[in-house]
């Protein structure tokens, strides 16, 4: 019976991230993390109560000050006792004042360090567990940039909120009360409302604003992806001599962002005159109310200094009430695009009843397997094979005939639209991934290697391998000598994606690393394509050997490579179109045959090449017989193409 699953189509689109929502969702979505240490928060808010008790205080005994020097002017026994309490009153509350908000700062740092290392964790796991389709579909460089900021989106809007907003709402309450009950009621009147008139000004021309900052981050995204994506292929740029259109391009989003970055500075500045005029305005009509009062006798010198003290504490904070709410907005957006990261729907993930895989002989089984990376176009029909336990199978066939899908699937990057996959009669769906992918090992045809030493890229088949189990398998991949002839040895650097070697000596470190490993399956997919002969001759004998009690997987592009094989699958637009031993395939004169043929015309071509190079200069046919052995077999398949071109 043919197993199906959801076709490609249905499936969630992963290439981007959707709206959440609200900004209220992503709060929701933010507060669990800060809620995990409770009286951490509990303590800084009681902190924070405290500062701006404190700070309000500091003007009522400014005034009370003042109201003692005029009331007992004559009077020296009060001059001297009564100001002097007031003035260490004075001192204790400006030092209360900042000592709460340090003990804040202390006692909260540790939940917003907390809260962002979590969910920077957290995403960076969902994104290595997504599915090979939303990385291919995705632009690294912009999605880096969403994770650095929404991090610090985090940290930014903990910081603005708790210590900028709500202690600015808390003093406001304090200062209104204070003067309705004490003053008349004109204070509290021209006091509240250039309030709502300054914020209401603020939120809607921030509001205006947005829009500019937003379309600066994308640029800033984007154009950020174009650089990382043109030094990441700093040889291709080279090869064809592009460096002023790579330059051109990146400057293109950069004149993109300058256009955002003026028309936001623009509207700042507009914000900015607007916010003064309020201030300035409600600060002169309580100046001229209180002025009023001392002259008709119902305040005191002291309720002048007051409330002109209230209003500068209050508008202070509020003068950059426009920048913090602007950083809210924009650390709520940055925050919304991280957690839209943590929405992306897993495609492939553990069923709810996984076990681990149990491996025993290590057959491995495609039952009649379909596949299609897209819809509208199938890869894959009815591939139907068995690898019995420890024998090899290979797989031939023309570039885009879908031999790299295999190993896709038999690692579960993606599942089969049809038919099944199993492992010792364990469908690869019913195990855990984890399980699955440390029982395969695999040889890419391009081997990517971290930055960082010979000796850790080797050893990331087995994290925690000692130097004498890293020495091993460097030696069973032939590059023991090599690292050895290095000034560093094991620690020398292999630069960004291992540019630092050579195609070979990376590849060499492929097979090592997967030897390290040790896994029951093998897949070698053309695992020595970048060698030369001797190279290969020798890797081939060692593959030969570490294959030989191992279930393996040989994709393959040189058919001599594969010609002792168990079995041999050739493969054609992701249809198995013949299958046997070598030699019953060439019997058959069919497609593997004159691929066969084809292969051998080269090599025949390559003996001539030799033999011509034998009657030069000794030191002239050495290198020339190197060179030709080495692209012997590459040259027959290149052919046909040089042969259209040059019609």
């Amino acid at each position: 019976m043919r197993h199906r699953i959801n076709s490609p189509s249905s499936r969630q689109n992963t290439a981007g991230a959707g709206p959440r929502g609200s900004d209220w969702a992503t709060l929701k979505t933010l507060l669990p993390y800060l809620w995990t240490y409770k009286w951490r928060v509990m303590l800084a808010l009681a902190f924070l109560v405290g500062a701006k008790l404190a700070n309000v205080g500091v003007p009522l005994v400014l005034k009370k000050l003042i109201d003692s020097l005029s009331l007992h002017g004559g009077d020296a026994r009060a001059i001297v006792v009564l100001p002097l309490a007031l003035l260490v009153a004075y001192g204790a509350l400006r030092l209360s004042t900042t000592l709460f908000t340090e003990l804040r700062e202390f006692v909260f740092a540790r939940v917003t360090q907390r809260a962002v290392r979590t969910i920077a964790l957290r995403v960076f796991r969902h994104l290595h567990a997504l599915s090979l389709r939303f990385h291919l579909n995705r632009q690294t460089g912009g999605m880096t940039r969403d994770i650095e900021r929404g991090t610090r989106g985090v940290a930014s809007l903990v910081s603005y909120t708790l210590f900028n907003i709500l202690p600015t709402l808390i003093e406001i309450t304090l200062v209104l009360s204070y003067l309705v009950l004490h003053y008349d009621v004109w204070f509290s009147v021209i006091t509240g409302t250039a309030l709502l008139t300054y914020i209401g000004f603020t939120i809607t021309v921030t509001d205006w604003r947005t829009h500019f900052r937003r379309t600066m981050n994308d640029l800033d995204s984007k154009a950020n992806t174009r650089a990382i994506d043109s030094l990441i292929n700093y040889e291709t740029v080279k090869y064809f001599s592009n460096e002023e259109y790579e330059a051109q391009r990146y400057d293109h989003g950069l004149q993109q962002f300058e256009s955002a970055a003026v028309k936001s500075q623009t509207s700042l500045s507009l914000l900015n005159t607007g916010q003064s005029l309020i201030i300035a305005s409600a600060v002169t009509l309580i100046l001229w109310r209180a002025t009023q009062g001392v002259i008709d006798g119902s305040m005191t010198l002291g309720d002048l200094v007051l409330v002109n003290t209230f209003m500068i504490q209050l508008y202070i904070p509020l003068n950059f009430l426009g920048v913090i709410y602007r950083e809210i907005k924009q650390s709520l957006a940055d925050m919304e695009r991280l957690f839209s990261l943590l929405e992306q729907n897993r495609e492939i993930q553990d069923a709810p009843q996984a076990q681990p895989l149990q491996v025993s002989g290590a057959e491995v089984r495609f039952s009649h397997v379909d596949f299609s990376y897209e819809a509208t176009r199938n890869i894959l029909f009815d591939i139907d094979f068995t690898i019995a336990p420890g024998t090899t199978t290979a797989v031939v066939g023309h570039s885009g005939s879908g031999k790299s899908t295999l190993s896709r699937l038999l690692f579960r990057f993606y599942d089969v639209n049809a038919g099944a996959i199993m492992i010792d009669g364990q469908d690869v769906r019913s195990v855990t991934q984890a399980s699955l992918r440390r029982a395969i090992g695999i040889v890419p045809q391009d081997t990517v290697l971290f930055n960082d030493s010979i000796e850790y890229n080797i050893a990331y088949g087995k994290p925690g391998a000692s130097r004498a189990e890293v020495e091993a398998a460097a030696r069973a991949a032939s590059i023991h000598d090599f690292i050895m002839s290095l000034p560093d040895g094991y620690a020398s650097m292999v630069g960004e994606r291992g540019l630092k070697l050579s195609g070979g000596e990376k590849q060499r470190v492929a097979i090592a690393r997967t030897l390290l490993k040790n896994p029951s399956i093998l897949i070698f997919d053309e695992a020595t394509s970048a060698l030369d002969s001797k190279a290969e001759q020798e890797i081939q004998a060692q593959l030969k050997e570490i294959a030989r009690e191992r279930s393996t997987l040989i994709i393959a592009h040189r058919l001599s490579t594969i010609a002792d094989a168990a079995q041999i699958l050739v493969q054609d637009h992701g249809r198995i179109v013949e299958r046997g031993t070598h030699g019953a395939l060439l019997a058959l004169n069919g497609v593997y045959a004159q691929m066969w043929a084809r292969q051998q015309a080269g090599f025949d071509e390559a003996s001539e090449a030799l033999a011509n190079a034998a009657e030069l200069a000794p030191e002239v046919a050495a290198e020339v017989a190197s060179t030709v052995a080495a692209s012997a077999a590459a040259s027959a398949a290149v052919r046909p193409v040089i042969e259209e071109v040059l019609k």
